[in-house]
């Protein structure tokens, strides 16, 4: 939009000029009246008064004409201050009278306080992502001792907890994704890499999961180079197997290539309800399956698209409730460069 189209109407600039100086207006009116009054009770000569009044009309033509002029032109920098400022009220015009004045001065005391509740805000915020991202570091100690005690262990219990124990790791890597996306740091390495590579490597990381609920794992032709990052893609194969796993109770998942590095990820699940469809991925939606569910978060798939949205990749679900879910992704679309 160029600075003429900016610009506010000249008619509807007038109509508030007449408007804000109506009282002025009035009584110039009731003046004349007076006046006019007072001069046909003399029988003073009618071009006289119509010379004096005609006199007096122009200056004040002239004088209005300029007073809006400077009105206008006033609120033309207002207007492109509204549509240009960024923050704070160094930008504002200089006052002219003691009503800007004050309207300035009470605009600098909201921005101060603003600026102090924002500066309160960001410091609480900070140290509140600084207790939890030590907080998941520190805990993943405990995790991995108890991880060995189990791999030690030969009770029957031992593939239970060794499953719970796989998803408390879960949680934690996801609260520590969570909070390096919503930082202001950049720890993205995007480079070349082979898709079977990464898929497997994910795969290895849920193999426990599988055999546990003793489902099938068919992966197709996955070679091909991809441009991403390999720890955060990672992380979304991760959350999708994931909720593979979880909502499948019997048959398998199945990981095939389509055109244009397209990443299939198919289960035999039970499936999401098309009303839920449209909102897979927003923030703390659960869906009916998460519902039931009762201890679904709904943040998986949120950060799932925030991730492959900063890769410049996408995610497609389609689903038929009984018969499974389908993830795609795809990755053949990147506006990145490598490092």
């Amino acid at each position: 939009m160029n600075t003429e189209q900016r610009k506010p109407k000249i008619l509807s600039t007038l109509g508030s000029y007449l408007l804000q100086h109506r009282r002025g207006i009035l009584l110039s009116v009731v003046f004349s009246v007076i006046f006019l009054a007072v001069f046909a009770l003399y029988n003073l000569p009618l071009e006289a008064v119509g010379y004096a009044f005609l006199c007096c009309g122009a200056l004040a033509l002239l004088a209005a004409s300029a007073d809006f002029a400077h009105y206008y032109r006033r609120h033309c920098e207002m207007v492109y201050l509204q549509q240009t400022i960024a923050a704070g009220t160094a930008a504002l015009p200089v006052p002219e009278n003691l009503t800007e004045r004050d309207y300035t001065l009470l605009l600098q005391l909201l921005d101060s306080e603003r600026l102090h509740v924002i500066s309160e805000a960001e410091h609480r915020v900070g140290s509140m992502k600084e207790y939890y991202t030590l907080w998941a570091h520190q805990i993943k100690t405990p995790i991995a001792a108890m991880g060995l005690l189990l791999q030690s262990s030969c009770s029957e219990e031992t593939p239970e907890l060794s499953a719970e124990l796989f998803k408390i790791e879960q949680y934690v890597d996801m609260v520590l994704s969570y909070l390096r996306l919503q930082s202001d740091s950049n720890d993205y390495v995007i480079r070349e890499y082979d898709l079977d590579s990464l898929v497997r490597q994910t795969v290895h990381k849920y193999a426990g999961q599988f055999i546990r609920k003793k489902l099938t794992l068919t992966l197709g032709d996955l070679h091909s180079t991809v441009l991403t990052d390999e720890k955060w893609l990672c992380f979304v194969l991760g959350q999708i197997f994931s909720n593979a796993i979880k909502y499948t109770n019997r048959g398998g998942v199945t990981v095939t290539l389509e055109e244009n590095q397209t990443l299939c990820i198919a289960d035999t699940g039970i499936g999401i309800a098309p009303e839920d469809l449209p909102r897979l991925g927003e923030q703390g939606f659960t869906g009916f399956n998460g519902r039931s569910d009762k201890r679904a978060t709904g943040i998986g798939l949120y950060l799932c698209r925030i991730v492959l949205g900063r890769l410049s990749h996408s995610m497609e679900i389609t689903s038929e409730i009984g018969k499974g879910t389908c993830v795609r992704l795809h990755l053949g679309h990147i506006r990145l460069e490598k490092e």
